[in-house]
């Protein structure tokens, strides 16, 4: 009966797994601050995202680590980048049977590691539209369904459509990270994917935590240039804005269950504080309770065969 009255479900439909994938490695190196999750080889990207997908999870987040670093990120928009590689292996080995989403963003190419090129020790917010013009189109080159802007730079879902619909890429959708904070909850995320800002912060481009109206603003701006899918990220810190952006959205929400929202319940469970699983159960549905129709989750692989049944 409790099942039968249950008013919010988690399937694995509505999850997005992330992945990592990593030049110039011979193994999958396993991430310290985020048990049960590497920086992949190709190889291993492929065979990840296949036990994945045997789960019911079929949409996956792909973040590149390149080998080499420069000021202006030229590796995420290379055609030879690691990214565009890993989105042609995907692609090889799932066909049309998986949803392939790009992060597109700088940081994790610069060797400053800030989202965008840097110009007298500020990020260039147009200057930075150019080149992430350039990854959206290697990207949907490579054969991702959707390009997800995370920089949050003024105007950058206008400039990626623009450029999507200019070489005959009307169909690859746009995920836009819409309401991003400058949150502390990023740590592990940063250490995987070796792109700590090398000095000052992001601050000036990510949102405020105490904002809530200005999420909404930039959401609805967001929608106005095209987006597809707007996202809130962190989630369970702001399961009010994930409610409040639901509630204007004419197009999905998602939200991202960040890197520190899973080491912290990984380190309770560890030591034996808490029922990891069902803790992470309990914060999903309160993801989707607050009105995400999507959720980027590092749970999706291990939590996908107990969510389907």
């Amino acid at each position: 009966m409790r099942a039968f009255a249950r008013e919010t479900d988690v399937l694995p439909r509505h999850l997005i797994a992330p992945l990592f994938v990593k030049e110039g490695i011979r193994d999958p190196e396993p991430i310290a601050s985020m048990p049960g999750h590497a920086q992949h080889t190709l190889e291993s990207l492929v065979k990840e995202a296949r036990e994945i997908s045997s789960r019911g999870v079929r949409a996956f987040l792909v973040f590149g680590i390149p080998a080499s670093k420069d000021a202006t990120g030229s590796q995420a928009y290379s055609d030879g980048g690691i990214s565009q590689l890993g989105f042609h292996a995907l692609r090889d080995e799932l066909g049309d049977e998986a949803v392939l989403i790009g992060d597109l963003c700088l940081c994790e190419y610069t060797d400053h590691g800030h989202c965008g090129v840097l110009q007298e020790g500020s990020v260039s917010n147009d200057q930075t539209l150019e080149l992430y013009a350039k990854t959206a189109m290697a990207q949907a080159k490579a054969g991702v369904d959707l390009v997800a802007p995370s920089g949050m730079m003024d105007g950058q879902v206008a400039v990626i459509r623009e450029a999507l619909d200019a070489v005959g890429k009307q169909d690859t959708a746009i995920m836009a990270y819409a309401a991003k904070y400058a949150s502390a909850h990023y740590g592990p995320f940063r250490e995987a994917a070796e792109c700590a800002p090398q000095e000052g912060d992001r601050s000036g481009y990510q949102m405020d935590p105490s904002n809530v109206r200005e999420a909404l603003r930039e959401s609805a701006l967001d929608i106005d240039e095209g987006a597809d899918v707007v996202m809130v990220k962190p989630a369970l810190p702001y399961l009010d804005v994930i409610s409040a952006v639901a509630e204007i959205s004419p197009v999905p929400v998602a939200a991202y269950n960040v890197s520190g929202e899973y080491s912290m319940v990984k380190a309770a469970a560890e030591r034996g504080w808490i029922d990891g699983e069902r803790v992470a159960i309990e914060h999903l549905t309160a993801i989707r309770r607050a009105g995400a129709d999507l959720v980027i989750t590092y749970f999706a692989k291990e939590l996908a065969e107990r969510l389907a049944g």
